[in-house]
């Protein structure tokens, strides 16, 4: 039989384990096919909850008590018990679970219903038809909870999810073995763990699904909610999309052509001292295509680098695929003269020009030859190498 081992991270909560811990073995009774446990992952709590914890544990032997001899935080505490879990226990599932009962123990069957139905991640989610926040909590609270969700999900780009923030999630070995590596090269504190843990399980690609559930507000003890829960959010959010950003290869290709225009424009003067101006012309250009070439090679296309005994051919489909690029923009400039016509649109009265229909067409002309090169480079020059099966 499968095992599923419910893991409460806690400090300072000896009141509520007293009553979460009886509470989620009761729910156990209404799971078929799965081994239910419970496993406390205490950060050496001055209340003594590690007591409590460990008298449930020789009364019930699917309790479990791991104590942190130095206070590990809610992200560290997780990680702690999930080591735990898939390791010495041969758990097969674990669930992210908060002892002051604000996550609902009734939703478990179904987030296993929905593990059995091929799911690798589960997240309880507020904000979801079915789900909901407290009425009584403040608009601070209201704010900080739903219009994070919304910064988060606009920052990582990805809508998919509803509920970035929540801690109620169940997750396979599988998303563990997968992510938990990743989760040492920054120290992630407190609630960011959420975000990061869930943001690098949507970038592997693992299926995910949220279930609705109603978030009910603690009635012991304090909330582990702090100030530094925004700032240290944002460092994350920001600081994970500028890596993302930088590593995005369509950016990188606007970046090298950037350059390449560059090139062109500083070589043309240089050229122009020893050749007639359309022999420089043509050399400038040349030049940059050299130069997009090489960065092209070196940093655009990094991960499908070519070989030496391939840049003859290459540079020569490199050079045609430019040229099919001013094609483009040649046909997209005459079509647009001969269909549409040349006419004054609006002046822009601070630089005294005057925008035309012609920059019109030459704009959208290089926008497409860009998506042209593009195309062109990732299909037929830094073509992506075929996966060898065993």
């Amino acid at each position: 039989m499968k095992k599923a081992f419910v893991i409460i991270p806690t400090y300072n909560e000896r009141e509520n384990i007293a009553k979460v811990v009886p509470i989620l073995l009761e729910t156990f009774k209404q799971v078929q096919n799965w081994e239910m446990h419970i496993l406390v992952v205490d950060d050496t709590s001055p209340d003594k909850t590690a007591d409590v914890a460990e008298d449930f544990s020789k009364k019930y032997k699917n309790v479990h008590l791991l104590i942190n001899k130095r206070k590990a935080g809610l992200g560290g505490a997780y990680l702690k018990g999930m080591e735990k879990a898939f390791g010495d226990y041969k758990a097969d599932v674990v669930f992210e679970f908060d002892a002051d009962l604000s996550h609902d123990p009734t939703k478990i069957p179904l987030f296993l219903e929905k593990i059995d139905e091929g799911y690798d991640m589960v997240l309880g989610s507020r904000y979801i038809p079915g789900g909901g926040i407290p009425d009584d909590w403040g608009i601070d609270r209201k704010f900080l909870s739903v219009v994070g969700n919304i910064v988060i999900a606009t920052i990582l780009t990805n809508f998919t999810i509803r509920d970035w923030t929540g801690g109620y999630r169940a997750l396979t070995r599988e998303v563990y073995e997968s992510v938990e590596p990743e989760m040492h090269e920054d120290k992630f504190t407190g609630y960011t763990f959420q975000i990061a843990f869930l943001h690098k399980t949507v970038k592997k690609g693992f299926k995910i699904v949220e279930v609705p559930f109603k978030f009910v507000d603690r009635t012991i003890g304090v909330s582990k909610l702090g100030k530094e829960y925004i700032k240290n959010n944002l460092i994350y959010l920001f600081k994970v999309r500028g890596r993302e950003l930088a590593n995005n290869r369509l950016i990188k290709f606007a970046i090298t052509g950037g350059i390449g225009a560059l090139v062109q424009l500083l070589s043309l003067s240089v050229w122009r001292l020893f050749l007639p101006y359309e022999m420089a012309v043509f050399m400038s250009i040349e030049t940059a295509v050299i130069s997009n070439f090489l960065l092209s090679n070196l940093w655009t296309f990094a991960d499908r680098k070519l070989r030496a005994s391939q840049y003859p051919a290459k540079f020569i489909q490199f050079n045609l695929a430019s040229a099919g690029s001013i094609i483009i923009q040649l046909v997209i400039a005459t079509l647009g003269k001969n269909l549409i016509g040349l006419f004054d649109l609006f002046r822009l009265p601070i630089v005294q020009i005057t925008v035309d229909t012609g920059m019109i067409y030459a704009v959208i002309g290089i926008l497409v030859g860009m998506f042209w090169n593009f195309f062109a480079y990732t299909t037929l020059i830094w073509k992506k190498p075929k996966q060898r099966h065993e």
